[in-house]
């Protein structure tokens, strides 16, 4: 079967610091040696190290190619290079190095709602973004109430978008962009944005694109979705293929192995950061009701998690609030701990310390978990890092009754009170529940 997209040998270097302005005959220079297919001859050494001239390699000798008709996943840590490579494929930008094989018309869907006008009614912005995106007014009109329908927003089309939530301007965003119909759909994490049913449309409008015979590169961290969506999937760490092409769950499999090895890593080290930087995350631990820090936590156990963190010199906030985000490792967000909305916010915070977040019994069932943390201040995201650390849990008695939760009773437990006509019911130990079962047997 032939490829509708491959890559062969490709790499992408850019250069680091701040562009001068070049002189004529380094541009002169650069177009040579690209016209002799040396192509910027060196932008690095070959350990991957930046050469003395600033250049640093996002990606390095990628190679693989996507069948026609194939869903093909592409995942991997931030960082790693998947964006490069969306940018590559999408033709935003040229490769370094390299060859990329495109057969058939290719539409990208790397960020919702981009080319929208919020001085323009939902109507217009249909028609200019679906124009943007490379459908024909003719294509636009016929699909124009499906879109609208797919949006629930018909209410409101007339409306200017300046005027629309979030939600809506996404849903929107999304239902055009959905309708594309080109032989090649590269497609970006576009399942993180809106609620959860809206979440459940855009998969379900993505398995219809996938089970209509079109090409697809989708990008996500929710491996739920990958697992759900493709045939095969690859791994890249590091600008470099780790892993693949190959079946998918396997590529998960290899994914979520990286992902443990993180517990170990130096978070102030970490470089795959998002934010203004002027309060950095240093450290993340968990530890026990005895102070002993955990690498196996219990369900029902008193759980206390320490985030460590610095003030830049000249900085110090006067609000200050942490997130962590605890995601269940197939994806899905499980639950969020966030101190501004349990009414903390920290005053006056010294040049570095420690945030801490106390659970007297840890809510969370059986499984593995992935924890990501966002460091705000003064309403700004100073520091956002995804995967800070892999994290195991172990059955446990949660409810005290000497009975084990089994992990098919979903991710978080609740406290309960039960009542029987109105009266509290007597809770019971797992010995008098076995003599009960024997007895009515």
């Amino acid at each position: 079967m032939a490829h509708a997209v491959e890559m062969a040998g490709v790499g992408k270097a850019y250069r680091l610091g701040v562009i001068d302005r070049a002189m004529l005959r380094d541009d002169a220079a650069r177009a040579w040696a690209r016209w002799r297919g040396r192509r910027n001859p060196r932008p690095d050494d070959d350990d991957g190290t930046p050469h003395r001239h600033g250049m640093v390699w996002a990606l390095r000798d990628i190679s693989f190619g996507i069948d026609e008709g194939e869903v093909l996943g592409l995942i991997g840590r931030n960082g790693a290079g998947k964006s490069t490579a969306l940018k590559l494929l999408s033709q935003v930008t040229a490769p370094t190095r390299g060859e990329i094989r495109v057969r058939g018309r290719i539409a990208s869907l790397l960020e919702v709602g981009t080319g929208f006008h919020p001085e323009l009614t939902g109507r217009e912005n249909v028609y200019l973004n679906g124009a943007i995106l490379g459908m024909t007014k003719a294509e636009i009109r016929r699909k124009f109430d499906e879109i609208v329908g797919f949006s629930e927003i018909g209410s409101y089309i007339d409306t200017p978008v300046k005027r629309y939530s979030s939600g809506m301007y996404v849903r929107l965003a999304f239902a055009v962009a959905a309708h594309l119909e080109p032989e090649i759909l590269v497609v970006d994490e576009v399942l993180a944005v809106g609620d959860a049913a809206f979440q459940r449309r855009c998969l379900g409008k993505m398995g219809e694109v996938a089970a209509g015979g079109r090409t697809v590169l989708f990008v996500s961290h929710n491996m739920a979705a990958v697992q759900s969506l493709c045939t095969r999937a690859l791994v890249l760490e590091g600008g470099r293929l780790d892993y693949g092409p190959g079946s998918t769950h396997a590529a998960v499999d290899h994914y979520l192995g990286q992902l443990k090895d993180l517990a170990g890593a130096d978070l102030a080290e970490r470089t795959d950061r998002r934010g203004a930087g002027q309060m950095r995350l240093t450290s993340f631990r968990c530890l026990d009701a005895s102070g002993r820090d955990l690498e196996v936590l219990a369900c029902g156990s008193r759980t206390e998690f320490l985030i460590g963190y610095e003030c830049a010199q000249d900085f110090r906030p006067d609000g200050a609030q942490a997130r962590i985000v605890i995601r269940a490792a197939s994806g899905p967000t499980v639950t969020v701990l966030d101190s501004e909305g349990n009414g903390l916010a920290v005053r006056g915070a010294p040049a570095s310390g420690t945030l801490s977040c106390a659970l007297d019994r840890l809510p969370l069932t059986q499984g593995a978990y992935i924890v990501d943390l966002i460091l705000t201040a003064d309403g700004v995201t100073q520091d956002w890092i995804r995967e800070v650390a892999a994290v195991t849990v172990e059955t446990g008695d949660f409810y005290g009754t000497g009975m084990v939760t089994p992990p098919t009773h979903g991710g978080v437990l609740f406290d309960q009170e039960w009542r029987l006509n109105g009266a509290p019911a007597v809770r019971s130990t797992a010995a008098e529940g076995g003599l009960r079962a024997s007895c009515a047997s």
